[in-house]
């Protein structure tokens, strides 16, 4: 594809040769002529200097000496997406609807142009949308809902029985967990999550989610659409989680709480209360992100801090000593 060809695609201004021919997206460091690359951090601005890349895209304030032909456009990043999706296009699957190594119940429905790999598990009464990609070795329990254009990765389970238990005279008794899970549109599952089903009604993963590997979302959650949850997190039950949320790495999520919109919780961070909309939030338990810098700060010079208090400390004992015991002012 020529370069002035890509750049209309993906609206971008050529400053160079528009007619480079461009077969293939890379790394600034790792790319080579006929390939292009992007700039996104300005940390990464001196491998731009010496790139071999034929054309970079970049944001417009971007003012770096290099060989490479440039597009200008302020989401460098995105632009990068729609470059490698024009030349690469996504993963071609090997064939088309249900692998015969796929186990799918009579009473399942599936949608039209859905492909499930060899190994999955699709339970009674399930319910798949159209153009869903279910790979090797995922189970979808009874009675759980996915809608369209849904991924789940390999070895991810998806209707789980909930982590529920009626504890008495230090006997624990099982909780029929007889609610189902339901996954909305244009999710994205990564490889070896658990979605718990609910005790009672549903436990729901919004429109539009993508989630990383190594999930655990609790009975009774509901997460709106459009979140993004990285991987290692773990989520209790009954917790509401607002739309366009995001989780970062590591990060805990205690039960029955409400974390509202455009939240976003900071790697390792854990929840314990509820969060309002807007906010930000670290550490552990959780807290406004500007607040939690500073303790994280004091917390780093806690052996200083603790000298400086015991040499006080000291200091007082001496003055009182040389007072008589009398009181210091």
């Amino acid at each position: 594809m020529r370069l002035d060809e890509l750049a209309k695609l993906i609206n971008a201004e050529v400053i160079g040769e528009g007619s480079i021919k461009i077969t293939s997206a890379s790394t600034l460091d790792d790319a080579r002529a006929g390939q292009i690359s992007f700039l996104a951090n300005a940390k990464y601005a001196t491998s731009l200097e010496t790139t071999q890349a034929s054309a970079v895209i970049v944001a417009p304030s971007v003012q770096v000496r290099t060989s490479a032909a440039l597009l200008r456009t302020p989401e460098p990043y995105y632009a990068f997406t729609r470059a490698m999706i024009a030349l690469h296009g996504y993963r071609k699957h090997p064939f088309a609807g249900v692998h015969p190594r796929a186990f799918v119940d009579e009473s399942a429905t599936i949608g039209e142009k859905t492909i499930v790999y060899p190994g999955a598990f699709i339970g009674p009464r399930v319910k798949i949308g159209r153009d869903c990609i279910i790979y090797a070795n995922v189970s979808i329990y009874d009675d759980c809902r996915l809608g369209d254009r849904v991924t789940i990765h390999s070895g991810t389970v998806i209707g789980v029985d909930g982590f529920g238990y009626a504890t008495v005279h230090g006997e624990h008794t099982k909780i029929p967990q007889i609610g189902n899970v339901v996954i909305e549109d244009d999710v994205e599952i990564g490889a070896n999550c658990t979605i718990d089903r609910a005790t009672l009604g549903s436990t729901v993963i919004g429109s539009g989610t993508k989630t990383s590997n190594i999930i655990a979302v609790g009975h009774n959650t509901k997460v709106g659409p459009g979140g993004l949850i990285v991987a290692l997190v773990g989520i209790a039950g009954s917790t509401t989680i607002g739309h366009h949320v995001t989780i970062g790495g590591q990060a805990g999520v205690a039960g029955h709480l409400k974390i509202g919109d455009n939240v976003t919780i900071a790697g390792q961070s854990g929840v314990t209360s509820n969060i309002p909309d807007q906010r930000t939030v670290m550490g552990m338990p959780a807290m406004p992100v500007h607040h939690g810098r500073r303790v994280l700060a004091l917390f780093t010079q806690l052996p200083e801090i603790i000298e400086r208090v015991k040499t006080l400390e000291q200091q007082v004992e001496e003055l009182s000593n040389t007072d008589g015991g009398a009181e210091v002012v």
